[in-house]
């Protein structure tokens, strides 16, 4: 067995989301003041490596703490699609280049290479994207999930974040967004667990990811 993290470490000087704050770490309790180390981590639910929930953008949807732990965890597949160029979209031609493996998925990870710009303004350029029809594909054939290596499932400067609400709609799937490592799984399918931190009705949370090999 094999596991690879697929999860950005969180720190105070990581990437968010353009007009969120970064996380702040700040030390609670110290050793040399009460024997024992505790840390008051300050941030916003969208931090990080992290989950999106259908709550997240419409109200009395699923918040993650109302989903089934198994809603988290399942088979899935990378989609290699670090040859899209900046700004373009991911078509449906990707998903039928792979189609047997799209088919056996309950997760699809799109990998697009925008993870070599994590810590860079570059991150926050035009990173590649699903289509709208590609999107609907994955509600329609009830995937658990979609993910991708960089900070949005849309582009952002849409901020009516038009493929969210495709995915989100029916309540059935989640997102995950700055994902790392992919490049080493390749075309192996394996086993996803991205388990968010439960909290009360949690819109979104940070995961730690991994994916599971059996070789």
């Amino acid at each position: 067995m094999r596991i690879i993290d697929l999860t950005h470490t969180i720190s105070g000087d990581m990437p968010v989301y353009p007009g969120t704050e970064g996380p702040q770490l700040s030390a609670a309790n110290t050793y040399e003041n009460d024997g024992f180390r505790e840390t008051l981590l300050h941030m916003y639910s969208h931090t990080g490596t992290h989950m999106d929930a259908p709550s997240h953008l419409f109200p009395g949807a699923l918040s993650l703490d109302q989903k089934n732990a198994s809603a988290f965890v399942g088979t899935a597949c990378i989609i290699d699609a670090s040859d899209v160029r900046p700004g373009e979209t991911i078509g449906l031609s990707y998903l039928d280049r792979n189609r047997e493996r799209v088919e056996r998925a309950e997760f699809i990870l799109f990998r697009t290479g925008w993870e070599q710009y994590w810590g860079q303004e570059a991150y926050f350029g035009a990173y590649p994207v699903i289509s709208e029809e590609v999107a609907a594909y994955l509600v329609t054939h009830k995937k658990k999930g979609v993910g991708l290596d960089n900070i949005g499932l849309d582009p952002i400067a849409d901020a009516r974040l038009t493929l969210h609400r495709i995915v989100l709609a029916d309540g059935g799937m989640v997102i995950l967004e700055n994902l790392c490592n992919l490049a080493q799984i390749g075309d192996a399918e394996f086993l996803l667990a991205a388990l968010p931190l439960k909290y009360e009705n949690a819109d979104g949370a940070p995961v730690r990811a991994i994916a599971i090999l059996q070789n």
